[in-house]
């Protein structure tokens, strides 16, 4: 992931974390699996972030699993390049969502992660947190639910979201 072709939300752009975020979202990377070439960002979760997804899972803002994630982007794809026909303005390209991933899953989700993101990289990042998907979901869901995977499916709690990484360094 290069520096330049990282194009964010202009909410954070514009927020004086910006620049340090963008930094950190292209340095702390890591494989998404052994053996990938796909880098991905990888978080540590903080009380901040914590406070900024369940405030996006309350306004009904996340989305669980990856079936669902894909199902969704899919659905908006597919608008979006209608839209693009039907105008003849060029849409940019910035990220508007954020998958979550839990630390713990198989090598076969993790390549189903990255195909996702091949198809939709250039409005998606994914993130990988130093959690296990018990953990995310008790975070989230209530005790003894999974949750390997979250999108954030909406700009303002994407830059929600993506500024409390800043906040934590």
């Amino acid at each position: 992931m290069k520096t330049q072709s990282l194009k964010l939300p202009r909410m954070i752009e514009s927020d004086p974390k910006g620049r340090k975020l963008l930094h950190i979202l292209t340095t702390q990377t890591r494989p998404l699996w052994q053996g990938s070439e796909f880098e991905v960002f990888a978080a540590s979760l903080n009380p901040v972030m914590t406070a900024a997804l369940r405030n996006a899972l309350s306004t009904g803002q996340v989305v669980r699993s990856l079936e669902n994630a894909e199902h969704i982007l899919g659905a908006e794809d597919r608008g979006l390049r209608l839209a693009d026909r039907r105008s003849d303005i060029q849409r940019g390209m910035r990220i508007s969502r954020l998958l979550l991933l839990a630390d713990d899953g198989a090598e076969r989700f993790y390549r189903q992660v990255e195909r996702l993101l091949r198809r939709h990289g250039h409005r998606v990042l994914a993130a990988r947190l130093d959690v296990d998907a018990y953990t995310l979901g008790e975070l989230l869901y209530g005790p003894d639910i999974l949750v390997r995977l979250i999108m954030i499916n909406h700009k303002k709690a994407v830059c929600e979201v993506l500024l409390s990484m800043a906040d934590a360094l």
